[in-house]
C-alpha cells in the first residue's frame, strides 16, 4: 500500500500554526513512508472563500518547503459529490428535514430540560415534506453497527451511534457541509491515513459510517492534541502566528517546523536542518495527549541554534556577494536571525567603534599590541596572545579576555576569538588595538 495522505486547507484566511503543524505532520508521514501528500483546497464556501486567500496558502506552503505532489479543489468536484448523494440517497443513508434553526433549537433546550442528550430525534418515517420549505439533508447513522476505531495516537476509540445526531451534510440551499464531501474527495483520491485535531475525533465517528455506506475501506486516524497558546489557552495569539509573522520576526522556516515537529510529542525540541530529517524521526508513538503549548519565543531560540550549525551551502545564494564559506562559519554562532548578519560583516575588515575602556585595560591593550609581532600567525595567535597576557599580567578569566574582544570587534560577545583574531591579521589586528589605546 502507497500511504497518502492530505492537507485540507479553507481558503477563508491565511495559515496558522496550527494549520501548519497539520500539514507538516501529514507532509511528514508521507515522506517517511515513501509516500504521497496532497493538498485539498476546501472551498465550497463561495462567500468566503478567495482565490487571494488560497494562493497566500500556496505561497505559505511553499516558503516553508511543504511541496505536495498534486492539489485538488472542492468546487471543481460538484458533480461527484452530487453522484454520491444520489447514491446514498436512493440506498435511505440520506433523508430530508425541514425543521428550521428556531424549531431545532428548542427541541434540544426541551431535551435538555428533560435531563435528556441533545441528540436530533430521528423521524421513524421519511419526513413530511413542509409547504413553503426546501429541506436540508442528514446522513442516516447505522444504529446498529457500534462506531471503533484504533487511533494512531489516541488508541482505541468506540462510540454509540445512537448517542449520535445524524449529521447534516447538505444546507437547504443545496451547498455542501465539511462532512460528505469530504469523505467522497478521500475515497476517490485514494487518502490512506488522515492525521488531524483532537476537536475532528467526533466527525471522524460519522464519517467512518458514511465510508462503509459509500462500501470504502475508511483510513487509518490519528488525532493528534490541539496546539494552544503558551498561556494554555486558543488565543487570537495562536491565531495570529502564521509566515507572515515569520517571516516579519526575520526567522527560518526550519526553525519553525522544527518546533511543530516536535511540539506534543515525547522527543526532544531540537532545531533540524532539513524536511528529510524531520520526517526519519517522525512516529505516531511519540504523541501525547496533552495539549501542545506554542510560544514564538521558543521558535527564535531555535532560529539561532539552526543558524549555528547550518552548512555554507545551505545559505550561500543568501550571502551578500564576497562572502565566503570561512566568512559564514566564523559569524554564524553569532547569529541569532539571518539578517543581522550584515551587522557583523563589518568586523572583519571595515570600521568599528572604538570602545569604552577603564584605564589599566588600555595598558593592559598596549602590552598586547606590542606582543602581536611575535606571534605565529600561522598556528593559533589568540591563544597564544592570551597565555603571554596571562603570564604577565596574572589576568584571568573575563579580565583576560573581554578587553580584547572589545577592542577587536567593539562587541561584548560574538564568534570564537581563536579564528577571528587569525582571520583579522596582525595588521587589522594591530589597529584596532592601538584605536582602543589612543
Amino acid at each position: 500500500m502507497t500511504v497518502v495522505t492530505r492537507f485540507a486547507p479553507s481558503p477563508t484566511g491565511r495559515l496558522h500554526v496550527g494549520n501548519i503543524r497539520t500539514a507538516l505532520h501529514n507532509y511528514l508521514f508521507a515522506k517517511k513512508e515513501g509516500g504521497r501528500f496532497l493538498l485539498r483546497v476546501d472551498d465550497t464556501d463561495g462567500e468566503r472563500s478567495t482565490s487571494q486567500n488560497e494562493q497566500a496558502i500556496r505561497d505559505d506552503l511553499a516558503w516553508l518547503g511543504l511541496g505536495y505532489d498534486d492539489s485538488v479543489r472542492q468546487s471543481g468536484r460538484f458533480a461527484l459529490y452530487e453522484r454520491e448523494f444520489e447514491r446514498l440517497r436512493a440506498a435511505g443513508r440520506v433523508y430530508a428535514c425541514y425543521e428550521t434553526p428556531e424549531e431545532l433549537d428548542l427541541r434540544r433546550k426541551v431535551l435538555l430540560g428533560r435531563g435528556l442528550p441533545p441528540v436530533y430525534e430521528r423521524p421513524e418515517r421519511e419526513n413530511t415534506p413542509v409547504e413553503g420549505r426546501t429541506p436540508h439533508w442528514r446522513f442516516r447513522l447505522d444504529h446498529e453497527r457500534p462506531i471503533s476505531w484504533t487511533d494512531l495516537i489516541r488508541g482505541e476509540q468506540k462510540f454509540d451511534p445512537r448517542l449520535l445526531s445524524d449529521p447534516v451534510i447538505r444546507r437547504a440551499d443545496g451547498s455542501w457541509l465539511y462532512l460528505l464531501p469530504s469523505v467522497i474527495d478521500d475515497i476517490d483520491l485514494g487518502i490512506t491515513h488522515i492525521v488531524r485535531g483532537e476537536d475532528h475525533v467526533s466527525n471522524s465517528a460519522v464519517q467512518l459510517q458514511m465510508f462503509y455506506a459509500l462500501g470504502a475501506k475508511p483510513p487509518q486516524l490519528a488525532h493528534e492534541a490541539l496546539l494552544v497558546a503558551a498561556d494554555g489557552k486558543l488565543s487570537k495569539r495562536l491565531g495570529a502566528s502564521g509566515v507572515p509573522a515569520i517571516k516579519d520576526a526575520g526567522l527560518e522556516p526550519m526553525a519553525l517546523l522544527s518546533l511543530l515537529a516536535r511540539l506534543g510529542t515525547s522527543q526532544p525540541v531540537e532545531p533540524v536542518a532539513s524536511l528529510d530529517q524531520l520526517a526519519q524521526g517522525f512516529d505516531f508513538a511519540h504523541f501525547g495527549r496533552a495539549p501542545a503549548h506554542f510560544d514564538l519565543h521558543d521558535v527564535e531560540l531555535l532560529n539561532g541554534r539552526l543558524l549555528h550549525q547550518l552548512p555554507f551551502a545551505a545559505v550561500a545564494e543568501r550571502l551578500p556577494a564576497g562572502v565566503g564559506e570561512g566568512d559564514w562559519l566564523l559569524l554564524r554562532s553569532a547569529l541569532h536571525r539571518f539578517d543581522e548578519l550584515g551587522d557583523w560583516l563589518p568586523v572583519l575588515g571595515g570600521k568599528i567603534a572604538a570602545p569604552a575602556l577603564e584605564p589599566d585595560d588600555r595598558a593592559y591593550l598596549a602590552e598586547a599590541q606590542a606582543l602581536l609581532p611575535s606571534l605565529d600567525w600561522a598556528a593559533d595567535p589568540w591563544h597564544q596572545l592570551t597565555g603571554l597576557l596571562k603570564e604577565r599580567t596574572s589576568r584571568k578569566g573575563k579580565a583576560l579576555f573581554l578587553p580584547l574582544r572589545r577592542a577587536l570587534t567593539g562587541r561584548d560577545s560574538g564568534p570564537e576569538m581563536a579564528p577571528l583574531l587569525k582571520r583579522l591579521g596582525p595588521e587589522l589586528a594591530a589597529t584596532r588595538l592601538g584605536a582602543a589605546v589612543a
